[in-house]
C-alpha cells in the first residue's frame, strides 16, 4: 500500500535559550540531522506504532486502539505521551484518525535519541502534518514550550524567532566569515528540557535581560570577527548565568579552554558550541567528549 512520508528538521538554539519563553529574540537553527514519519493503512483495526533509532534499532513498539487512543501497555509513559498527543490531535481535527481501517506507524531518527536535537519537537510536527493540525497548537496543547524547536522542524534556513501572541519567524543567512571555527560538542548527557523551563518559571521575568539578549542575538547577526563573536557570547553566558542561578558550562567544566563556549537550550547538557581550531577540539577530546561536529555539518 502507499505510504504517506512526513519530515522534520531538527534544530539547535544558538541564543536565547529560557528567554524565549517570554518573548526575547532567539536565534534558532535547523540542523540537517532530523525524524521521519511514514504511515501506511492496513487492514487491522487499530495502529501499530514502531520507533527506531538513527541505527535503525527498534526502540520502541505498541499498538492501540484507534477510536479510543488508548495503547495496549498502558504503563510505558511513551505510550502514555504519544496517546496525549495523538488525543490532542484528534481535538484540534475531529476528522483525524476517524475510519475503520488501521495504520502502521514508523518513525525513524536521523541522530541519536540522547542528542537533544528535537526528537519531540519533530515528532509533534511529523504528526501535525499527519493529522493536518497546527503544530504549534499542537506542541502548546501537549509539551508546552516556546515554539522555536516547532518553527525550526518547519524551515531549512537558520531563524529569528520570537514569541508574542503567535509566533514571528524570520528567515535569515548567516555570513560570518568564521564558520569553520565553530563547533558542537555533545555532552554525553541528555538534558530535560521539560526540568530546565520549569527552574526558569521560578524566577521573576526581567524584562531588562529579555531586551539585552534580543541586542545580542541581532548584533551576533552583523559579526565581522571571531573576537567579538566570542564576546557576545561570552555576554549571553553570563546574563543567562545570573538570570538562572547556574554557572556558565565554561565556568563548572571549561575554564581553561582558550576559546568560548556556550550553551545551547536549557543548560547542563545536549550540545554547546565553541569556538576555536580543529586541532584546539582537541582539549574536549582529551575531557572525554569525543562528538565534535563542525558547523557546517550540522546546520541544514
Amino acid at each position: 500500500m502507499e505510504k504517506d512520508i512526513y519530515y522534520s528538521n531538527g534544530k539547535l538554539l544558538l541564543t536565547g535559550e529560557y528567554v524565549v519563553l517570554d518573548g526575547a529574540l532567539a536565534l534558532a537553527i535547523p540542523s540537517k540531522y532530523g525524524q521521519s514519519l511514514e504511515v501506511e493503512a492496513f487492514e487491522n483495526h487499530g495502529i501499530h506504532w514502531q520507533s527506531f533509532d538513527s541505527q535503525n534499532q527498534l526502540w520502541f513498539e505498541d499498538t492501540f486502539d484507534s477510536k479510543t487512543l488508548k495503547f495496549h501497555n498502558p504503563q510505558n509513559p511513551i505510550s502514555n505521551t504519544l496517546s496525549k498527543i495523538l488525543k490532542e490531535a484528534q481535538k484540534l481535527n475531529p476528522q483525524f484518525l476517524t475510519s475503520e481501517i488501521g495504520f502502521r506507524v514508523q518513525t525513524k531518527l536521523d541522530f541519536p535519541k540522547e542528542w537533544g536535537l528535537g526528537t519531540s519537537s519533530t515528532l509533534i510536527n511529523n504528526i501535525a502534518q499527519w493529522s493536518k493540525t497546527n503544530a504549534f497548537t499542537l506542541l502548546h496543547n501537549s509539551f508546552g514550550g516556546s515554539g522555536y524547536d516547532i518553527a525550526a522542524a518547519q524551515n531549512d534556513s537558520p531563524i529569528l524567532y520570537k514569541r508574542q501572541a503567535g509566533q514571528e519567524i524570520t528567515k535569515i543567512s548567516l555570513d560570518w566569515n568564521f564558520k569553520h571555527s565553530l563547533f558542537f560538542i555533545y555532552l554525553n548527557q541528555k538534558q530535560d528540557s521539560k526540568k530546565g523551563i520549569s527552574l526558569y518559571k521560578e524566577k521573576s521575568i526581567n524584562k531588562e535581560v529579555i531586551t539585552r539578549i534580543s541586542k545580542i542575538t541581532l548584533k551576533l547577526l552583523k559579526t565581522t570577527t571571531l573576537e567579538e563573536f566570542n564576546a557576545l557570547i561570552e555576554e549571553h553566558e553570563g546574563m543567562i548565568s545570573r538570570l538562572i542561578g547556574i554557572p556558565s558550562i565554561n565556568e563548572s567544566l571549561f575554564i581553561d579552554f582558550a576559546g568560548a563556549v556556550k550553551s545551547l537550550g536549557a543548560w547542563g547538557g545536549d550540545f554547546v558550541m565553541a569556538t576555536g581550531t580543529e586541532k584546539e577540539m582537541e582539549y574536549f577530546r582529551n575531557k572525554g567528549y569525543k562528538t565534535i561536529i563542525p558547523f557546517s555539518k550540522m546546520i541544514l
